[in-house]
């Protein structure tokens, strides 16, 4: 098949729409279930690249979970530990599979933000990924094949709705790419480079002890800024993505946003929230949205107006700034990437807030000196890598 149409593009008005492939070859792709739309296509092929390369660097099955072309969280399948279990929902499911591993999370690390996501796994999908992914809220999934349980699984999803995706593992796109705006057409050379650990070697800090788990969550964090809109920023840690900010015109903005990403997925883990009593039969989007205001500062107002009871078995005490200051500050050797060089020391000012020790950037600002003086002075390790990974 070299054409398949679609319902419409990015919104209903933008019709006709379809994708198709030049010359003599077919679409590197089978829908096994479902139909997918001109969006969760754009997500499919971002997210399958990404995970390719994140299981390529690490030799470990990887998933991501993606939201309007850039993804929300992305990981490799180590093992969860007890309280992560807990707050990435799946501590009622056992023991899980590597790849299960991986999706949980890359959903759990920005729950709000993977509601509704597409998925992408570099692994062939087990029964564990599939029963993972069956519960969730998400519009589709796309991987190289799936186990026969599995696809009924995911087939029984929407009412026989849910869209899978299966992709050709040796395809591989023209080393030329297109695409037309306004009736202009824009051609350049796809971005092919090979992320590993020889990219963070020139470590520039006066600290150059970066160990192996820390590059290994540098380069996931570089891989993933590679299919993340720009600007973008991304804290790593423990083999997964925390914190991912996107399409930021300042690069301050993206270091706050994924910063306060990263510092909500830490406090997650607090005491304060793993005590929390939710009402029967809550389900877990609601969950999630209740632990976002419990952490944020308008809980006061939560309490004061009484809808805690609609949430919680009973009040929960208030999580105070000073308690969650604490709490952050127990935050440490977070790896951190960026797409684009830091302009000003401020960026690492924010960056040591939550608890990042581990930095990889391009380098090359006139402001150089500045952010290595400022990475001293909190005795951080950080590396040029020479390239920038711009993303549109």
């Amino acid at each position: 098949m070299k054409e398949m149409e679609l319902k419409y593009g990015c919104n209903p008005n933008q019709k006709p729409a379809r994708i198709f492939m030049n010359g003599e070859d077919g679409l590197p792709i089978r829908v096994l279930s479902g139909r997918p739309g001109y969006i969760n296509l754009l997500d499919a092929f971002n997210g399958w690249q990404l995970v390719r390369e994140l299981k390529k660097a690490t030799g470990l099955p990887a998933a991501t979970s993606f939201k309007h072309v850039s993804p929300a969280g992305a990981a490799v399948g180590l093992p969860l530990d007890e309280t992560l279990a807990r707050i990435y929902w799946v501590d009622d499911m056992g023991g899980l599979s590597p790849l299960a591993s991986a999706y949980a999370r890359a959903r759990g690390a920005d729950r709000m933000s993977s509601f509704g996501d597409f998925i992408s796994l570099s692994d062939v999908c087990d029964v564990d990924t599939a029963r993972l992914i069956k519960r969730e809220v998400s519009d589709g999934v796309i991987a190289p094949g799936y186990a026969p349980e599995a696809l009924e699984i995911l087939k029984s999803k929407k009412n026989g709705n849910y869209c899978v995706i299966e992709i050709d593992e040796a395809y591989e796109p023209e080393a030329i790419e297109r695409k037309q705006v306004f009736g202009v057409v824009f051609e350049q050379g796809r971005n092919d480079l090979n992320i590993d650990h020889d990219l963070i070697a020139n470590v520039v800090t006066a600290n150059k002890e970066i160990p192996d788990g820390a590059k290994m969550d540098l380069v996931i964090s570089l891989i993933t800024l590679k299919y993340t809109q720009s600007n973008s920023v991304c804290y790593a840690k423990g083999g997964q993505a925390i914190g991912i900010g996107a399409g930021q015109q300042s690069r301050v903005h993206c270091t706050r946003l994924a910063g306060q990403k990263a510092d909500n997925w830490f406090l997650r883990q607090a005491p304060q929230v793993l005590n929390l009593q939710f009402v029967d039969g809550i389900r877990r989007a609601d969950r999630d949205n209740a632990i976002d205001v419990y952490i944020g500062e308008e809980y006061m107002d939560v309490l004061a107006d009484g809808a805690w009871e609609k949430i919680f078995k009973e009040k929960p005490p208030v999580f105070t700034r000073e308690e969650k200051r604490a709490w952050l500050d127990q935050m440490e050797d977070v790896a951190l990437g960026s797409d684009a060089f830091f302009p000003f020391g401020d960026n690492i000012e924010r960056a040591y807030k939550s608890g990042v020790k581990y930095i990889a950037q391009p380098g090359g600002s006139v402001r150089d000196d500045n952010v290595i003086e400022t990475c001293n002075k909190y005795g951080m390790a950080m590396a040029f890598t020479g390239i920038r990974l711009f993303h549109h």
